[in-house]
């Protein structure tokens, strides 16, 4: 199958802001007041001249989009079809980034990389990536076809296909069955993805909780009886068990936590909530 030639390329990625930006009105609108597509452009341009070894050329027209659209794009930067930039204030796509097809960024994303050496260092993001205002992507990792990166997280290292990741460090929180999407299949509901530190919070408050309650439980048996069993927790008042106590919460009965390691076992209230 034939690569698609420069024309072409242009004419989808125009297109295509008329699925995924609402504000878009027409193709004047488009074309003139859009500065994702007026570095896209130059874009395309300066990658047809980097990989012909027009080295200088190419980086000087990717410098003359950044001057004109606060966007830099490193012309040695592989970019898929259909990418569109909203906004695009802040943006920088590094040499070595993989861009697959019907990608969207928001302003301030960087697509940076973590080492000085040469080779492969910038991220790759596969087909159907949505990125969130601000993000920051860094390493030569790869974010999974569909996934989702919420505004402002900071995401080093590897996203599954169709997931949601949010938070510094960037953490998956949201399967693909619980997403709202929309008829384009871009989540926006940036306001319902959870809060991984928040829920790390009440996870520990939790854990403090049933402590709290198991020592009360045994000083109570302590006064009661004035002995006590603590090598299998069997603490005995009045008959009732201490693992009979109801203890509410989100917390991992193992570990205390959310757990998503090997040998923990979610405690039935894990399961309701998370």
């Amino acid at each position: 199958m034939t690569a698609p030639g420069i024309v072409a390329l242009l004419r989808e990625d125009v297109a295509c802001v008329f699925d995924r930006d609402p504000a878009a009105r027409n193709l004047g609108d488009v074309l003139t007041c859009y500065p994702g597509i007026h570095a896209l452009v130059i874009y395309r341009v300066a990658n047809a001249a980097w990989r012909r070894r027009l080295r200088w050329p190419a980086r000087f027209l990717s410098y003359l989009a950044r001057a004109l659209t606060n966007i830099d794009i490193h012309p040695g930067a592989a970019i898929g079809r259909r990418f569109f930039i909203d906004h695009g204030a802040g943006v920088v796509i590094g040499e070595t980034a993989e861009i697959g097809d019907d990608v969207t960024l928001y302003h301030g994303v960087t697509l940076g990389g973590t080492s000085w050496n040469k080779g492969k260092r910038h991220p790759t993001l596969m087909d159907g990536v949505l990125v969130g205002a601000g993000a920051k992507i860094l390493g030569p990792i790869t974010v999974g076809a569909n996934a989702r990166v919420g505004a402002n997280s900071v995401v080093t290292k590897p996203v599954p296909a169709g997931m949601t990741v949010v938070g510094i460090p960037g953490r998956v929180v949201r399967p693909e069955a619980q997403r709202q999407l929309s008829d384009h299949g871009i989540d926006l509901e940036h306001h319902l993805m959870p809060d991984p530190v928040g829920r790390a919070i009440a996870c520990l408050i939790d854990h403090i909780n049933r402590i709290e309650a198991r020592l009360e439980a045994h000083t109570a048996a302590e006064t009661a009886t004035g002995s006590s069993r603590i090598g299998d927790m069997d603490i005995r008042l009045s008959g009732i068990r201490l693992d009979d106590i109801r203890l509410d919460g989100v917390a991992c009965r193992s570990c205390g936590d959310i757990c998503d390691q090997e040998g923990c076992t979610p405690s039935p209230s894990t399961q309701q909530n998370a």
